[in-house]
């Protein structure tokens, strides 16, 4: 196993004293690598590793407990100890909570998020695999590949926790990669995907190593000659306003938002400021947004993997006059009946994905937000469109 090239070797006074006392590895603390391997080799997405329970895996949306021994607390001090990068450690030391990358040799990556239950440490890992998907792999229809081509403006990727925000980024960004000649930089908490340049210059900046905070680092980047920048979360007014900036002086600006639909994103990010701040803020946003994909993972029918289904919102003229006047019933409105080319709801995408036997009806109505809608449209009360 190795971590990334950040790290060195460990310094003990620099380690939380519970991974210290971990001592010499365990036979299950060993072991644990064998089954990182494993999991990769299953396709699994997440693993939790917890004191007193063996390890559990996340595949295709389900949680299954392994076989495995029950892992001791040293066994997992241990396995800690091997994986945190060095360079890390001394802003480990103070907390309880910390996420961190780390590689297993040259098969996968891992986003770790470290954590104390009870006083006892427990990590969840999350598998990003080192070969970034197309946008075509991942299901999603070719609309979406219009926002690679874009020169400026501001693209969100949104849905809950899990949903694949990062990978349709990644895809997004990759798709710039080989076939345009930009100089690209992500600002990320941690670094996910890796980006070989091909085309493009790819610059990577992880918060904590290379940059201290996401407005900082969005600030400075500005000055690095950039065309486009992915933003790894507007988790804050501060990251908003510096993406608005960038988005507005001519940069191709990604990011993402836990928000469930187009109309809920422009919302969230209307709603972060004061209420003095909220019409500059509507008209900037206006003026910039390009569009949203706000997606969630189904199963796919054949029962082995998961598809991204999204909501796809292409800003068109009509589409600002209704964040200028605050008319956002009117959206809905539009995605719902895909009066144009470029736009489709969550429900005709869920549709469309039934009609074309990806996805079964159960699952598709268990991801709507509107299953009542949905039902009609499956029972052929109204058939929304098929032509993305």
């Amino acid at each position: 196993m190795s971590v990334d090239p950040t790290s060195s070797s460990l310094n003990d006074s620099n380690v939380p004293k519970q991974i210290i006392a971990a001592g010499p590895a365990e036979p299950s603390a060993l072991d644990l690598d064998t089954f990182l391997r494993m999991a990769v080799a299953q396709g699994v997405s997440d693993i939790h590793l917890r004191v007193g329970s063996p390890p559990v895996m996340r595949k295709d949306g389900d949680i299954t407990r392994t076989k495995m021994p029950p892992l001791t607390e040293m066994a997992i001090q241990q396995f800690a100890k091997s994986i945190i990068p060095d360079k890390i450690l001394p802003r480990l030391k103070n907390k309880t909570d910390f996420d961190f990358s780390f590689m297993l040799d040259n098969i996968c990556r891992f986003r770790v998020n470290l954590f104390y239950e009870m006083g006892r440490i427990g990590l969840v890992m999350r598998l990003i695999t080192l070969k970034i998907p197309t946008l075509e792999e991942l299901g999603h229809p070719a609309v979406v590949s219009r926002f690679a081509d874009l020169n400026k403006g501001l693209v969100l990727v949104t849905g809950p926790t899990g949903s694949g925000k990062s990978t349709t980024l990644a895809a997004l960004l990759n798709t710039i990669n080989r076939t345009q000649s930009k100089h690209i930089v992500t600002l990320e908490d941690p670094v996910e995907y890796l980006y070989q340049s091909d085309q493009c210059v790819v610059t990577q900046r992880q918060l904590g190593l290379d940059t201290d905070s996401f407005p900082n680092g969005i600030k400075y980047a500005l000055r690095q000659d950039p065309d486009v920048m992915l933003i790894g979360e507007m988790r804050d007014r501060e990251t908003m306003m510096a993406a608005l900036h960038a988005a507005e002086t001519g940069h191709l600006v990604f990011s993402t938002l836990h928000t469930t639909d187009s109309v809920q994103t422009i919302n969230r990010i209307i709603n972060a400021f004061e209420p003095y701040e909220r019409e500059p803020i509507r008209n900037q946003l206006a003026g910039v947004l390009q569009g949203t994909i706000s997606q969630r993972l189904v199963k796919k029918a054949e029962g082995k993997g998961r598809l991204a289904v999204a909501e796809v919102m292409v800003v068109s003229p009509a589409i600002r006059d209704y964040i200028l006047r605050d008319e956002m019933g009117e959206i809905y409105q539009l995605l719902n009946n895909a009066e144009f080319e470029g736009v489709r709801s969550l429900n005709n995408a869920l549709y469309w994905a039934y009609r074309n036997q990806l996805i079964t009806a159960e699952d598709a109505l268990s991801i709507s937000e509107n299953s009542s809608e949905l039902q009609q449209m499956l029972r052929g009360a109204f058939h929304g469109t098929n032509s993305f």
